[in-house]
């Protein structure tokens, strides 16, 4: 296969998307664990389809190949050298050699710094390629039979830079007419154990961790591959996401920031305590529920990161609101103690607190537990207290048929509800930082919903971020989790 793009600008595009664990374990010791040897044939799998796919490129992004000064990207045509994974020496030396495509490098840093981003190729002998990539290229092209380009992970980039990067590589794709595969190469959870482990008994880290990597795997599973990068913030603060899931969010953008995708789940096991997953998504035929995405797209990128200024907005470190009069009412009653007797409300020991004033719980969990400065709610709907009626009316009853119901209704008391939970606290709507919205119904639902949010909230400026679920556990259409600043 020759080197050269000559000839095929404009019509490039993206064959095939995956997401790949880079942890050394799966290549150099499988069989010490059942899970990493399953691991180690689920790339087969993927070999076997890129193999069949018809690209001419490997384009990857690896949160192992960490950069500070901009963006990086693999230029030399034939990287080889001897590669040891500085905490996992242990488990013996990787060789390499490689085939990186030079001129897609040139076009991938020119499309870049097109869009404001600093870039900049590098192409010299024993220039250090990291772990993540090292484990990708072997296990999915160990024959070098395409060609690859590689971009480094900024480790001070959030979204809006990642996304910009994501569009420049796609930019780059179809300039030159390649047809890539994209590959982010990235743990989900990533909470290692500290301590040396028996490899046979290797497991997710915490039970949390697990749940939350199933909830992802779930949705990419469907194809939706636009509503896990906006969920990218709140997984990594659940699940120590891999680099805030940066690759996720490079991915995304990259493959054109929609769910429309046939999405397939290969495995998913542990690493060292890590959840290491390989899926699939391939463009699909037919359309996906088109769900919101709340995060606004981004162009080009124009400024500093404001890591030392005060800022606001989705990037912004929360800070307390100040000059209002949910202040004013914390003054009159610092300790919410008040409020709380009021409310009917208790709180535990350990923070967690509940209400007779609320809808009760339908597991083991309070209403809301409180964190250092912080309360975080559980999820909540529209159920009223004592009665458990359901404002708006049920979306199914108890025959499980469906039922026509009023989203507006629902929407107002789900978020009356939460004022109860937050007031009983000591808190109130306006203290609030942080919104999760399920609905059931996303095409049907989304513009009554944001009508009432918007009654509530809009002045608040909470980030936000809405996903469609197939079912709530009651029959209800709407759900919200927030998080606020306490008293």
């Amino acid at each position: 296969m020759s080197g050269s793009t000559t000839g095929r600008s404009g019509s490039g595009r993206i064959v095939r998307g995956y997401i790949v664990p880079g942890m050394p374990h799966v290549l150099l010791a499988p069989e010490k664990s059942a899970g990493w040897s399953s691991l180690r044939a689920s790339f087969g799998r993927l070999r076997q389809e890129i193999e069949e796919s018809g690209a001419d490129l490997l384009l990857l992004y690896s949160t192992q190949w960490i950069s500070v000064i901009g963006h990086q990207i693999q230029a030399d045509p034939k990287p080889k050298w001897v590669h040891v994974d500085p905490e996992w020496h242990a488990l013996g030396s990787m060789p390499y050699e490689f085939r990186m495509d030079p001129e897609f490098g040139k076009a991938c840093e020119g499309a870049a710094r097109a869009r404001g981003l600093h870039a900049r190729t590098v192409a010299y002998h024993g220039f250090p390629i990291d772990t993540g990539t090292v484990v990708a290229l072997k296990l999915l092209d160990p024959e070098n039979r395409l060609q690859a380009s590689v971009v480094s992970c900024n480790m001070y980039a959030d979204r809006a830079e990642t996304l910009v990067l994501g569009k420049a590589a796609r930019d780059a794709v179809i300039a030159t007419g390649r047809r890539a595969i994209a590959v982010a190469v990235t743990a989900l959870s990533n909470r290692m154990f500290t301590s040396p482990i028996d490899p046979a008994n290797d497991r997710i880290s915490s039970l949390k961790d697990d749940e939350w990597n199933r909830k992802i795997l779930e949705i990419l599973g469907e194809g939706r591959l636009e509503d896990v990068s906006q969920l990218a913030r709140e997984f990594s603060s659940q699940a120590n996401g891999d680099q805030k899931m940066k690759a996720i969010w490079w991915l995304a953008s990259l493959m054109g920031e929609h769910n429309d995708y046939d999405g397939r789940v290969f495995d998913y096991q542990p690493v060292w305590g890590t959840g290491a997953a390989l899926v699939g998504l391939t463009a699909s035929t037919k359309p996906a529920a088109r769900l919101e995405f709340d995060e606004e797209g981004v162009e080009s990128y124009s400024g500093d990161r404001g890591v030392l200024a005060t800022t606001t907005g989705p990037d912004a470190s929360p800070s307390a609101p100040a000059g209002n009069s949910s202040n004013e009412r914390a003054s009159a009653d610092p300790s919410g103690r008040v409020a709380r007797e009021k409310a009917g409300a208790t709180i535990s020991s350990s923070g967690a607190i509940r209400t007779d004033a609320a809808p009760g719980p339908v597991g083991a969990y309070p209403h809301a537990r409180r964190v250092g400065d912080f309360l975080y709610l559980s999820g909540i709907g529209p159920r009223q207290a004592g009665t458990n009626e359901i404002p708006g009316g049920p979306v199914r009853d108890s025959a499980g048929a469906r039922c026509d119901y009023d989203i507006e209704a629902q929407t107002r008391a789900t978020i009356e509800n939460i004022r109860t939970i937050l007031e009983s606290a000591g808190s109130s709507l306006d203290r609030v930082f942080d919104v999760s919205v399920f609905l059931i119904d996303m095409a049907r639902d989304f513009a009554a919903f944001n009508r009432v949010y918007a009654e509530y909230f809009e002045h608040v400026g909470a980030t936000r971020t809405t996903v469609e679920v197939r079912a709530l556990p009651t029959p209800i259409a709407v759900e919200l989790k927030v998080v606020a600043f306490a008293a």
